[in-house]
């Protein structure tokens, strides 16, 4: 039995200021409380699924605030896109997410983790 590897590897990470600026020009979005995904269905790319985190500075005045939520954004996400990557890699589609955090509190792990498992159901539908 192989053991699978959860990592999330540089070119997973969503970097490129033109591809933001793409998705936000002609992606489409959803809202999955507390999260606001914006994602774009792309016929090439670096990598299959290419992810960003954002938070507000708006709502959370904090640095130490913004940085520990993307943590657990991150984290949650990593445990959880192998079934995401494995059905857009089955598609042989890319996918490009951004996802925003709406919330006005700081969350817990289990809560991100509940909700960031929706989300990528959700995902999975679109495209």
């Amino acid at each position: 039995m192989e053991k699978i590897r959860n990592t999330l590897h540089a070119n997973e990470r969503l970097k490129s200021r033109k591809l933001i600026g793409e998705i936000f020009k002609s992606g489409q979005s959803f809202s999955h409380f507390p999260f606001r995904v914006i994602y774009l269905c792309a016929p090439k790319c670096i990598s299959p699924l290419q992810t960003a985190f954002s938070v507000s500075s708006k709502t959370f005045r904090k640095a130490v605030d913004r940085n520990r939520i993307k943590r657990l954004m991150r984290e949650a996400y990593r445990v959880q896109k192998q079934d995401l990557r494995d059905y857009i890699r089955d598609k042989n589609i890319c996918l490009i997410v951004f996802v925003i955090y709406k919330g006005t509190d700081l969350p817990d792990f289990d809560i991100v983790k509940e909700k960031m498992n929706g989300l990528l159901n959700r995902l999975k539908n679109v495209c």
